[in-house]
């Protein structure tokens, strides 16, 4: 086989942005194996070698601790929610108010990391949902954005998850999510498009009804900016 075209293949599956049809985050069967100190050491001196091969002097005050604010952010930030035990609870109310349409919590920040080059993608979530008994507490569904957005990530596969969390939480499949962010994949390499985002949706249940779905992004159109 030729590693060279095989590589070659890889990349342009990447920019094409194909992904897995699976919903779970691509993890090796002994993920956790190795304690967080561990992936902190191990990633330090891996990136303290790729400082060196870029024929970085890592002598200078400047990049001396650069390998460890990597390998420490890596683990404990950007991709925090690869660890399952970062999971936000989900914990829900009865909907004692028999409020019975669909609750919006709009304009979520999301900052993840492109999966195919390790490049930041930064936009926001909207996220909705009707409650058939329970209700879930809002700061709730800005976790779970989070905690999924915390990994590297495909915007189509974010989307789902945090649909498919919020509809395991809640008992319902009347759960939707629309995603606009932009990839730095595309913004600051490549064709270096400044301009464009990126728009992923995932309907659930009720929000398959055209109906329904377009209330759901007229909501999201409100102007709900509040001036001082």
């Amino acid at each position: 086989m030729n590693t060279d075209n095989n590589i070659d293949s890889q990349d342009e599956r990447g920019d094409m942005h194909f992904a897995s049809g699976n919903l779970d985050t691509p993890l090796k069967k002994d993920a956790f194996a190795l304690s967080n100190e561990e992936k902190i050491a191990s990633i330090q001196e891996n990136f303290r070698q790729i400082m060196d091969t870029l024929g970085l002097d890592l002598s200078d005050d400047s990049l001396a601790g650069t390998p460890k604010r990597v390998a420490k952010m890596f683990v404990n930030e950007i991709f925090g929610g690869l660890h399952p035990d970062r999971k936000p609870s989900a914990s829900t109310f009865s909907n004692k108010y028999q409020y019975g349409e669909m609750l919006v919590e709009k304009n979520i920040v999301v900052y993840s990391t492109c999966e195919h080059h390790f490049l930041p993608i930064v936009g926001r979530a909207h996220v909705a949902y009707i409650s058939k008994g329970n209700v879930i507490g809002l700061s709730k569904m800005n976790r779970i954005v989070d905690y999924y957005a915390k990994r590297p990530q495909v915007q189509e596969r974010l989307t789902k998850q945090i649909v498919a969390a919020l509809q395991d939480a809640l008992g319902t499949d009347d759960v939707a999510c629309v995603m606009d962010a932009k990839h730095l994949c595309v913004n600051s390499r490549g064709i270096r498009d400044i301009e464009s985002s990126t728009v992923t949706a995932e309907f659930g249940g009720a929000f398959k009804d055209e109906e329904k779905k377009r209330d759901f992004l007229d909501y999201i159109n409100l102007d709900t900016h509040f001036g001082a």
